[in-house]
């Protein structure tokens, strides 16, 4: 069962993409007019409006660290490990004021409202299995990102479910190093404790982001791309061990605390 077929919990999130359905216009205006910056902006703005409602009509906090790391400049690829459903809308606060579209998969594109917002904020859709079709979505994602415009991808191509991460597709590179764009490597965690646990939505959870320092693709060899696409999940896969490693100590801390507790009760 996915969360759009949950109800009432699909219900609830699709009528949080309906509440700012009125941007829409705004966005398609300043696309006809061809101003990408303005354009830029107010993606940004309405996603990042979007994304806080929604978390909060869920109870979920988010925390992130190395918000220093995102460029200055537009025109990168953000390449993150993918836990959830709820990954798209962390991202977007984690980037809160830059844009940024998602390479998603087509059975996204048939769903009422979510569809039409994927391309809106400059996002693709991916044909699973066509390594043809696969190709001109990574090089029309290139053009987006020479452009000036920012994409996600999640390269394990589906959501983990878990605190594992599966391997990453190298294919999912090509997003970057066609456009000889930044790669900005990207750790989530506690995501899929929203629903993927046993299928039902759980509110109050804590969602975890960690951006990592920039890598530059513009001037690497072969060879350098082929380590780059090694270092990436790398990265992503120490910074996911760490928060696992504070989360078990937290814990470890809580149940001692518990305990103490206990024993000066009982003392009493």
């Amino acid at each position: 069962m996915s969360l759009l077929t949950s109800i009432p919990g699909g219900i609830k999130f699709l009528g949080t993409i309906r509440k700012y359905d009125h941007y829409a216009k705004d966005v398609e205006a300043a696309r006809a007019a061809g101003d990408p910056a303005e354009e830029r902006r107010v993606i940004a703005d309405c996603t990042a409006k979007w994304a806080q409602y929604a978390f909060d009509c869920f109870d979920v906090r988010l925390e992130v660290k190395g918000r220093e790391n995102i460029p200055e400049q537009d025109g990168y690829v953000i390449i993150s490990n993918h836990q959830g459903y709820l990954d798209i809308l962390a991202i977007i606060l984690a980037f809160s004021g830059h844009q940024t579209g998602f390479i998603a998969k087509e059975e996204l594109q048939k769903i009422p409202y979510i569809g039409r917002w994927i391309g809106l904020i400059r996002g693709l859709f991916m044909v699973r299995g066509n390594a043809r079709e696969s190709l001109k979505v990574m090089k029309d994602g290139a053009e987006l990102v020479k452009q000036g415009y920012n994409l996600t991808i999640f390269p394990e191509g589906t959501r983990s479910r878990s605190d594992e991460m599966g391997p990453f597709k190298p294919g999912s590179f090509k997003l970057a190093t066609k456009a000889k764009a930044p790669v900005v490597p990207v750790t989530i965690h506690g995501s899929y404790r929203f629903f993927e646990i046993d299928k039902s939505i759980h509110k109050g959870i804590t969602i975890q982001v960690v951006i990592s320092p920039v890598i530059e693709t513009k001037d690497l060899d072969r060879k350098k791309t082929a380590e780059m696409e090694k270092l990436v999940p790398q990265i992503i896969s120490f910074e996911l061990k760490k928060l696992l490693s504070l989360e078990a100590k937290a814990a470890r801390e809580k149940e001692a605390a518990r305990k103490d507790a206990g024993r000066a009760d009982g003392a009493r």
